[in-house]
């Protein structure tokens, strides 16, 4: 993985409504709005919040009609608890 990707993601795991939001998604694949109903934040501040970890690419979306559904990126996840194993050898 790239220095410029690794950036990209450690600096969207570095805010706090973005750590509830993954906490929340860990558990099952969530829409916007079942997560807005467990979170304290605007509609557009969540949209905000989300396009970050969208494009960090720790998380993926799936459009199903009119709903987003989210889940967290397996792959991205696995690689970064790689960097993170590696780091303290």
């Amino acid at each position: 993985m790239k220095i410029v990707e690794k950036e990209r993601i450690f600096k969207a795991l570095g805010d706090r409504n973005r750590l509830e939001i993954m906490d929340l998604i860990s558990e099952n694949e969530l829409s916007a709005g079942q997560i807005l109903q467990q979170v304290k934040m605007a509609q557009s501040t969540l949209s905000h919040h989300m396009k970050i970890l969208c494009d960090s690419g720790i998380v993926n979306s799936r459009k199903d009609y009119r709903w987003v559904y989210y889940t967290i990126n397996e792959e991205v996840a696995q690689e970064v608890s790689k960097i993170l194993t590696d780091w303290v050898k």
